[in-house]
């Protein structure tokens, strides 16, 4: 059973940069393949970007392409979400989600293939 407990979030004004972490326990971190995802009040759960066992491939989603970008420390067990040029439309309670492969899925859009989640933490981008 692998346990990820998300950290890092806060209030922050538009223009600013936040990075998150994702502090996994419980498994062969590069085993899993590593995904970050947000959900705003009222909405559904939304892809932010996912990457490989290795940290080798990387995917992003649209909305974050060019001012967010995911990586992982396999040494420190560790996902990152380093978050540039924040917009109010960015605030969300974000999630860190694992899968029982290391490759990068074909969709990694697809939150129900995601075998564990953290408990979230609250972004808020507000001036």
């Amino acid at each position: 059973q692998v346990q990820l407990v998300e950290s890092g979030g806060g209030l922050v004004q538009p223009g600013d940069s936040l990075r998150l972490s994702c502090a996994a326990s419980g498994g062969t971190f590069s085993n899993f393949a590593m995904a970050w995802f947000r959900q705003a009040r009222g909405k559904e759960r939304e892809f932010v970007a996912a990457i490989s066992g290795s940290g080798g491939s990387t995917y992003h989603g649209d909305s974050v392409k060019g001012r967010f970008t995911i990586s992982r420390d396999n040494v420190k067990n560790t996902l990152y979400l380093q978050m540039m040029r924040l917009k109010p439309e960015d605030t969300a309670v974000y999630y860190c989600a694992a899968v029982t492969r290391a490759y990068l899925p074909t969709s990694p859009e697809y939150l129900r293939q995601y075998d564990f989640w953290g408990q979230g933490t609250q972004v808020t981008v507000s001036s």
